[in-house]
């Protein structure tokens, strides 16, 4: 089972693991990036990323889409060869998806089928994209009906090479429990009924199949984690529960990573990582046929990745199996527990106590580490404080600046007001001296109209008076 990327204490990863499921042994890849072109493939620079697709391929690894610091404008594609443990770009043709993170890539045939996710800048997609592996040539689907709503974090399955299976997934205000298929031949959408115990609204959950049987492990709706482990008959779209556990154990997580697998014959489902509040980085394994949980337990293997997570027990199983894994990634010990008393349990005194000592030894450094963590967060925390203080009296600073521009805007307002009525006596008194101005007009030409009468008038009033007339 390989482990690529994903994230830790808010930082991507980029580092590659391998766990043996024959000895349950962890070991870390040491990988290269190509430096010379290949014919499909040319040099590339490995990035960290996180919400991207691995899927197996002709012996090679194909690492698709992902969240990374800093994001391409389209969807890349890493191919690691397994036989020269090297990275490499892959060389397509035609136009890609945008980048985006929380995709579902599904292999189907000699084709990957890419269905929604979040791009860049956090919008929301619901396009659908194929990648032909024979030509590698990218072709988008306008696909007919109601295709699901955007979302990422959801799961994707193949049914019967021909329908296309979407659970689940979330948005940024809630988490769907809805079931989309798409016929790959007509490219149509349909929504179909569910039978069953269906499950809850969720996304960041995992699937794989077996036969027609599709395995939804861990997920949550931001609240809490999901419990229960269902399965759908992809035939009869059926749900029904195969185990459930506690919220808040390991295999209750959002992000963690599922493969299918054999273990003495049968069947089993391997679930890594996830995210609950703390980053896991057990291994649960489900068996099932029986129903029963086989649970490995990673004892502080440096080998093993940063993040992940583990299943805890399950409510109905038959045998539960503890492998401890020592630093150097050797099995320890194999203790088998029969719950029906069918199996004999084995064991020595010192093989317990060993094992105590051990837990206790784990226990009491998680214990110094939490200490340690809590010392960090009370030094952050004073940190914040000193900085809220400051912030503090820079606003008081600001507020009393505001109070001081506000009185002085109150003041100019009163000024403006003054001004404006002294604007409006003004107009008064200007309308006055027109009007004045106007009368004088009328009476010096009513007292130059007089004057010409007197003139006119003065001879015969002299000639009564026995004034002669003046000579002209």
């Amino acid at each position: 089972m390989y482990m690529y990327g994903g994230n830790h204490n808010g930082r991507y990863l980029g580092d590659l693991h391998v766990l043996d499921l024959k000895n349950w042994t962890w070991s870390r890849v040491e990988t290269k990036v190509v430096t010379g072109s290949q014919e499909t493939s040319s040099p590339a620079k490995l990035t960290h990323c996180a919400g991207h697709s691995l899927i197996p391929w002709d012996n090679q690894l194909l690492s698709i889409g992902g969240h990374t610091k800093d994001p391409s404008e389209s969807m890349p594609v890493m191919v690691f060869d397994l036989h020269c443990c090297s990275w490499s770009i892959l060389k397509t043709y035609g136009k890609p998806p945008i980048s985006r993170g929380g995709q579902s890539v599904t292999l189907v045939g000699k084709s990957l089928v890419i269905f929604g996710g979040q791009d860049a800048k956090r919008s929301l997609l619901n396009d659908l994209h194929i990648l032909d592996l024979d030509t590698m040539t990218w072709e988008e689907i306008d696909a007919v009906g109601s295709p699901p709503t955007p979302r990422s974090d959801h799961a994707a399955a193949v049914h019967a090479e021909r329908y296309l299976l979407i659970f689940g997934g979330g948005s940024h205000a809630t988490c769907f429990d809805d079931l989309h298929v798409l016929d790959l031949q007509t490219m149509e959408w349909s929504r179909h009924t569910q039978q069953g115990d269906a499950p809850t609204p969720r996304a960041g959950h995992a699937g794989v199949t077996i036969g027609e049987n599709w395995y939804i492990v861990g997920g949550g709706d931001n609240k809490s984690g999901a419990s229960k482990t269902v399965v759908l008959n992809m035939s009869t779209l059926a749900w029904s529960v195969v185990t459930s556990v506690q919220e808040h154990v390991p295999l209750a997580s959002e992000g963690l990573s599922l493969v299918v697998s054999s273990y003495n014959g049968e069947d089993i489902v391997v679930a890594f990582g996830g995210y609950n509040g703390h980053y896991n980085n057990e291994v649960n394994v489900l068996k099932p046929s029986h129903k029963s949980s086989l649970k490995s337990k990673i004892m502080g293997a440096s080998a093993v990745p940063d993040s992940f997570s583990a299943v805890n027990n399950a409510t109905t199983r038959d045998i539960e199996s503890e492998i401890k894994v020592s630093q150097e990634g050797k099995v320890r010990e194999i203790v088998m527990d029969n719950v029906n008393s069918r199996l004999k349990v084995e064991g020595k005194a010192d093989r317990i106590i060993t094992t105590l000592k051990s837990e206790k030894e784990e226990v009491e450094a998680s214990l110094n580490k939490e200490k340690i963590q809590t010392l960090q967060l009370k030094e952050e925390l004073a940190e914040i404080d000193t900085r809220n203080t400051e912030l503090y009296k820079e606003l008081q600073s600001v507020r009393n600046q505001l109070a001081a521009e506000q009185s002085r805007c109150f003041k100019l307002e009163v000024e403006v007001a003054e001004l404006r009525q002294k604007l409006q006596t003004m107009e008064t008194l200007q309308k006055e001296l027109e009007l004045l101005q106007r009368q004088r007009a009328v009476a010096s030409e009513q007292a130059a109209t007089m004057n010409a009468k007197r003139q006119s008038s003065g001879g015969v009033w002299g000639w009564l008076a026995g004034t002669p007339p003046p000579k002209t």
